[in-house]
């Protein structure tokens, strides 16, 4: 074999040896393990994001809201996979899907681009799975603020969604642990329940930290 045939084979083999090892800071569309969809506490957005009306005027009386259909790998996730543009039709026809019609074209861009979906497909799904969650009766529309633990929420999703195995409801906190901020439920990518991640409830676990935190009655 000639040594210029021997280099070229040598090339092509440390080509393909490092397009197959393609490290995950260079996300691609479709490329990913499972979904979370993550469910938002309204009246703690609305505490901190006062000037958002869509969202947070008086009377709206929001609880869990769609925050998004995130793709995750099993370690971290991918965001912006691609510069695909939300057609003008998708972003009306899919904005009444979020709390805020601003929502749509983020959560498209950030994560509907890595998902391998088209909109219509992406944002179907989004509302399948954000409607397969069953919220339990105590934090559906609480008008008084409602004081848990992390176990005693945990229960109480698995109560009402019994088909939902162990970790694939998680609670996220903010303040500092204090307030519920929203809960993260996981899926395949076909639509069945399954556990989130390890990292996810490590996550979850010590994002809400103190022995109970509060979930904030709606406005």
């Amino acid at each position: 074999m000639k040594p210029n045939t021997l280099l070229l084979i040598v090339l092509l083999s440390l080509s393909f040896g490092a397009e197959a090892k393609r490290p995950r800071n260079q996300p691609q569309p479709g490329l990913f393990d499972y979904y979370a969809v993550a469910h938002s506490w309204s009246p703690a957005y609305c505490a901190t994001a006062r000037n958002d009306p869509d969202q947070c005027d008086s009377g709206r009386q929001l609880g869990f809201v769609l925050h998004g259909l995130w793709p995750q790998y099993e370690r971290g996730y991918p965001q912006n996979c691609s510069t695909e543009r939300l057609p003008d039709q998708a972003r009306a026809q899919y904005a009444p899907l979020f709390p805020s019609a601003k929502l749509v074209t983020h959560e498209w861009d950030k994560h509907g681009t890595c998902s391998g979906l088209d909109p219509a497909a992406y944002f179907a799904l989004s509302g399948k799975l954000k409607d397969k969650l069953v919220i339990p009766a105590q934090f559906v529309r609480p008008q008084q603020p409602v004081r848990t633990t992390y176990n005693d929420m945990v229960k109480a999703f698995r109560k009402a969604n019994p088909d939902m195995p162990v970790n694939s409801v998680l609670p996220f906190c903010g303040g500092g642990g204090r307030f519920l901020r929203e809960v993260h439920a996981c899926y395949t990518r076909h639509g069945e329940p399954r556990a989130c991640s390890g990292g996810q409830v490590k996550r979850s676990f010590g994002s809400c930290r103190m022995n109970e935190f509060l979930v904030q009655s709606v406005r």
